[in-house]
């Protein structure tokens, strides 16, 4: 039976939204092959077709082009072979630089036929028509060479290496990354990265940049980062995973058509229509008290804010009371701004803890002056939830998050209930108040591996702050569930702006009060999806279009020109709408609270069986359509 609008809409949704790991892929593609279907060369015309739209996009034409592709010995680089021969039989100039010692044979034949040239960088290589460097001192010559025609190029076609490499690049195409990309670490750049008014070539990534660990995400040596990353068949984690989704581009998915209905994906990251389900619409009966309560144990006679911001949060995102706990002055503070603030503890549906309390090392440092007792308080809370876990009560708790200066007062062991929210310092901390020996760049650099490790130590559900943040818990077997968001601007990195992600997620966890009792790996899902909605409020505050991570372009190779006539059309000034420019303006965090109830209201509209889409912005006004691809191309 055919699948309906619905059903493939649903399905393209999946697709984009779900990574699989290098052995899932293969094992989805097996099939395919054993049926005959000849998945390189439709990998190899999508790639054409996408490099073709890249030109264009840059004012260059296709058939003049200065092309370049790094090829491997693998089907990765057979992949490019077919595709660099495509471009070349339409009159583009295309150079191979072979990084190993033999090339696809297909591919290779393809290529040669259509005109192109294949230049050997390895002593020891083998391929037909093309004569090996000769000794050290040719083969350096040749290396030097060919960085040269690189540097002059105008698209590089990366496809050294498929998702088979394990670790670091080695040997030639690390010499290769090293001079035209990165020996380590993140470019040092702005987080809107326009690759079209860049110095030097384009440089279109096949399945994934070269360097990057498929699995975990991380770049372990010298990569190249990619203006558009083109994958085959289905996500893989280091698409959604930090940081190597910061060096990805553009990522176009080509659409093989893979089953994944059986197969629990490695990562998954949060979507609007995730986030929509997530949110409880209000009845006609509610009550404040049915609609959920926050309680909230943040700010402190040394930090004043945080209290407040927190509060705003949870009072903006959907509940139908928050009760503030903590030093008279911030309540005070609070009750200026939010008059419906209930003070003192009571009934509750989940709390928010630490904001803006200080560590224990801080207080002792501030001396008299830094007691007020919220870090008792906040003791006695998280005491009383690792004891009804030991006697097997903690469902019937309210679900906690645990944030700064909750972080050092955690017990032994907790639950899946409570969510702790570290930033990478934080988190380093965490990990060695258990044993470990890591510190904040560490945990940046491996963010998806600390995160798993403090999930493990804890039993807590983490989210590790970032540009995209991770969110890892129970999923009910032996394996810890990962969720991504990176919906929100680079903007975000501003003070109290945590405070106000610790406030909606605990607005979040009241409202969800009831499933979460019935089912603790929800956690998972409404934390990410309260990352979701700050993100988004982070958006709508800025005005611009730059987020941490995008949602990939799905290609169908049945229909490329749908692609590019795609493309084309989100790169017409028309019909846009009025925002801030691309990167949008500075924001404070009590702007970001001030626009989460718009966040949920333009999500709630997206909840199935809503009668009209988002209509994109018009002059005057601060709303925007943010959940389609925002910025289509680069």
């Amino acid at each position: 039976m055919k699948p309906s609008p619905d059903e493939r809409r649903e399905a393209r949704r999946t697709l984009a939204t779900s990574a699989y790991s290098a052995d899932m892929i293969r094992s989805l593609e097996q099939p395919f092959l054993d049926d005959g279907v000849p998945l390189m060369r439709i990998a190899a015309g999508s790639l054409a077709s996408v490099a073709d739209v890249m030109l264009t996009q840059a004012g260059m034409e296709p058939a003049e082009a200065r092309i370049v592709l790094l090829a491997g010995a693998g089907n990765n680089g057979g992949d490019g072979l077919y595709a660099s021969a495509d471009l070349a039989g339409h009159g583009a100039d295309v150079t191979v630089v072979a990084t190993g010692r033999s090339l696809h044979q297909g591919g290779l034949d393809a290529l040669l036929r259509a005109g192109g040239v294949v230049t050997a960088l390895d002593p020891q290589a083998a391929i037909p028509g093309c004569e090996a460097p000769t000794g050290p001192d040719q083969a350096s010559e040749e290396l030097d060479q060919a960085l040269e025609l690189c540097r002059q190029a105008d698209l590089i076609i990366d496809a050294m290496t498929g998702i088979g490499l394990k670790g670091a690049l080695r040997g030639i195409p690390a010499a290769l990354a090293a001079e035209l990309g990165m020996e380590s670490g993140l470019p040092d750049r702005p987080a809107w990265h326009d690759p079209a008014g860049q110095d030097g070539p384009l440089v279109l990534a096949v399945d994934t940049p070269s360097g990057l660990d498929v699995d975990e995400g991380t770049l372990p040596g010298a990569y190249i980062p990619a203006d558009v990353t083109v994958t085959m068949g289905a996500m893989k984690p280091c698409l959604m995973l930090p940081p190597a989704a910061y060096v990805c581009g553009r990522v176009v998915l080509v659409d093989f058509g893979f089953d994944t209905s059986a197969l629990v994906p490695s990562v998954s990251c949060m979507s609007v229509e995730d986030c929509a389900g997530l949110l409880r619409a209000p009845r006609v009966d509610d009550t404040k008290y049915t609609r959920g309560v926050v309680g909230l144990v943040t700010g402190s006679a040394l930090y004043h804010g945080a209290g407040l911001l927190s509060s705003r949060a949870a009072a903006s995102g959907n509940v139908g009371m928050i009760r503030y706990c903590g030093p008279e002055q911030v309540g005070d503070l609070i009750l200026q701004e939010l008059p419906e603030t209930v003070l003192g503890r009571g009934r509750v549906e989940s709390w928010v803890l630490g904001s803006g309390v200080p560590t224990r090392q801080a207080q002792e440092a501030a001396g008299p002056e830094g007691q007020d007792g919220q870090r008792d308080l906040i003791a006695d809370i998280l005491n009383r939830q690792a004891a009804d876990l030991d006697e097997d009560e903690a469902a019937a708790d309210p679900a906690v998050v645990a944030d700064a200066g909750a972080l050092d007062l955690l017990p032994d062991r907790l639950g899946p209930r409570t969510v702790l929210t570290p930033h990478a310092g934080e988190m380093a901390a965490l990990l060695n108040s258990h044993g470990e020996n890591v510190d904040g760049d560490q945990v940046m650099a491996e963010p998806l591996r600390w995160a798993v490790r403090a999930c493990q130590l804890t039993g807590a559900t983490i989210l590790l702050k970032g540009a995209i943040t991770l969110v890892v818990g129970e999923d009910g077997t032996d394996r810890p569930r990962v969720m991504t968001t990176g919906f929100g601007p680079a903007w975000l990195s501003t003070a109290g702006s945590g405070d106000v992600l610790s406030g909606t997620i605990g607005a979040m966890l009241a409202q969800n009060a009831g499933p979460i009792q019935d089912d603790a790996t929800l956690m998972v899902d409404l934390t990410a999806a309260a990352a979701f909605l700050h993100g988004l409020a982070g958006s709508l505050a800025s005005g611009g279009r730059q987020t941490g991570w995008e949602q990939p372009l799905i290609f169908d190779p049945r229909k490329p020109q749908d692609f590019a006539d795609l493309v084309a059309e989100d790169n017409q000034p028309e019909g846009q709408g009025t925002v801030a420019g691309r990167m949008g303006q500075p924001i404070r965090a009590g702007q970001v609270a001030d626009a989460l109830p718009k966040a949920i209201g333009l999500v709630m509209s997206r909840a199935e069986g809503a009668a009209e889409p988002i209509e994109p912005i018009q002059d005057g006004d601060d709303a925007s359509q943010f959940f389609e691809n925002s910025s289509l191309w680069f």
